[in-house]
C-alpha cells in the first residue's frame, strides 16, 4: 500500500486527482494548503506528494522547501503541478524539491503513469 497526499486548494481539483488514482494499492490524503500537508506529513509520512503550486497560507514552493529539511522526507517523491507553464515556473519547483513539474490540465493517463512511475507501482 503507498500512501499519497494530495496539495491543492481547489476541492475540484483533489476530487479528480482522487478519481483518477483510486486503486486498490493506493492510499489517498488530501490537504488544502502547504501549512496543513507539512503537519500531516510530520505525523505520517506519505510515499508520494501531488502539490499545486498557488495555494493560500502556504505555496507549494515552500510545502517542499519545508518538506526537504526533514531528514526523514528528503527522499519521498513530488510531483508539482500547476497552471504556471513557464521555464522558470519549473525551475522554481525543482529548486524546491519536486522530483517532476506538470502543468494543469493534467491528462488522466499522464497523472497514473507519473504516479505510478514514482512510487516503483506496477503499472
Amino acid at each position: 500500500m503507498h500512501r499519497v497526499l494530495i496539495v491543492d486548494d481547489a476541492s475540484t481539483v483533489r476530487l479528480y486527482y482522487r478519481e483518477v488514482l483510486t486503486s486498490p494499492d493506493l492510499l489517498l490524503d488530501e490537504a488544502v494548503n502547504g501549512l496543513e500537508a507539512l503537519e500531516k506529513a510530520l505525523s505520517m509520512p506519505y510515499d508520494l506528494y501531488l502539490v499545486d503550486v498557488n495555494m493560500p497560507t502556504m505555496d507549494g514552493y515552500r510545502f517542499l522547501a519545508e518538506l526537504r529539511g526533514h531528514t526523514e522526507m528528503k527522499q519521498a517523491p513530488a510531483i508539482m503541478i500547476s497552471t504556471e507553464s513557464a521555464t522558470h515556473d519549473a525551475q522554481a519547483a525543482y529548486r524546491a524539491g519536486a522530483n517532476l513539474y506538470l502543468v494543469k490540465p493534467v491528462r488522466p493517463e499522464e497523472l497514473t503513469l507519473n504516479t505510478r512511475l514514482l512510487l516503483g507501482a506496477p503499472l
